[in-house]
């Protein structure tokens, strides 16, 4: 396993990382949940996400339970959390990013990983509502009381990312180190067009998941769509209905027998794709079978892409984002 820095900060983590989006605490036994884990970290992984909108808060206190019966030296690993969604309460100041929730969704998390401190933590999505310089601030609070160490956004746009730099500059503050998109040969514009510009202003680090598209990257849809799948759960059709549709199958198809002339699977080829990407900190991995985290892990082993297979994958996908002419 090889580590890269996290953007221009200090921080070391793992080019391959492990997310539990969907599984822990939902799809899957502990049991697996425990053995995923330490598959991962017996690998070299470092970085393990998390969520308080993850089963519902389920998902961090199956990987707390983890984490301390498994023992690991703190120093040798970083733990994630983040909030806006809430852990499943509706009510009024249970969800956002205003103060009162950001610190209550750090000490619940806090309490459900059993750890003293959150190496990462993120705004899950911006909040409209929620003046900036008030997130600013409390994030620089909990850094001030040692309750995180660094801070981040997912999914939001370059703009925002540079109006909480702005407020931190002007306050002498600590602005975000970190974004968590989605990156995949299907989902492109934010990595590689509308965040060209942090990584060198502000040294922007990346998190980014869904590297497989939701398993459309995988071996399982190349045929008819499979029983007992991400992509085949209820809460999830909205994200079927955006990710899956014939001709992005089609593409796999055809990824699929590039990936199988190099020796790759395709699943192998996707995440080396990603992790090629030189603005790319670590790429998180998910999986619910400890064959899958595996095959996914051993991405590290082959040798890079060239230049030639790059240009084949672009003349299949096709989709390459043109940053704008000004």
């Amino acid at each position: 396993m090889e580590y890269r820095y996290l953007g221009k900060s200090g921080l070391q983590v793992s080019e391959l990382s492990f997310g539990s989006w969907i599984t822990f605490g939902n799809q899957i036994d502990d049991s697996v949940s425990t053995r995923l884990m330490e598959i991962a970290y017996d690998h070299g992984v470092n970085f393990f996400d998390n969520a308080e909108t993850y089963a519902d808060g389920k998902s961090e206190i199956v990987m707390g339970n983890i984490l301390s019966k498994l023992k690991w030296d703190r120093t040798s690993y970083l733990i994630s959390s983040k909030a806006f969604f809430g852990d499943g309460g509706k009510l009024p100041n249970q969800t956002g990013l205003s103060r009162k929730h950001l610190i209550e969704a750090c000490h619940a998390a806090l309490k459900r990983l059993q750890v003293d401190y959150l190496d990462l933590y993120f705004c899950h999505r911006p909040d409209k509502k929620t003046p900036m310089h008030e997130v600013v601030w409390t994030m620089n609070h909990l850094i001030q009381q040692g309750k995180i160490l660094y801070w981040g956004t997912s999914e939001w746009s370059a703009l925002e990312i540079m109006e909480a730099h702005a407020v931190a500059e002007k306050y002498r503050l600590i602005g975000p180190v970190m974004e968590q998109p989605q990156y995949n040969l299907f989902h492109r514009q934010k990595v590689e067009v509308d965040y060209r510009k942090l990584y060198d202003t502000v040294g922007l680090g990346t998190t980014i998941w869904s590297p497989l598209a939701s398993g459309l990257l995988t071996s399982k849809y190349l045929d008819k769509f499979p029983e007992g799948t991400r992509l085949g759960r209820k809460e999830l059709e909205w994200l079927r209905a955006s990710a899956h549709n014939e001709q992005r199958i089609d593409m796999a198809r055809k990824l699929n027998a590039l990936a199988l002339e190099i020796d790759y699977t395709l699943p192998q080829l996707a995440v080396q794709w990603c992790r090629s990407n030189p603005n790319v900190s670590t790429v998180i991995l998910g999986a619910s079978k400890t064959s899958q985290l595996e095959e996914n892990l051993a991405t590290i082993d082959k040798p890079a892409l060239t230049q030639e297979i790059k240009d084949k994958i672009e003349a299949i996908v096709d989709n390459k984002p043109v940053p704008p002419q000004w």
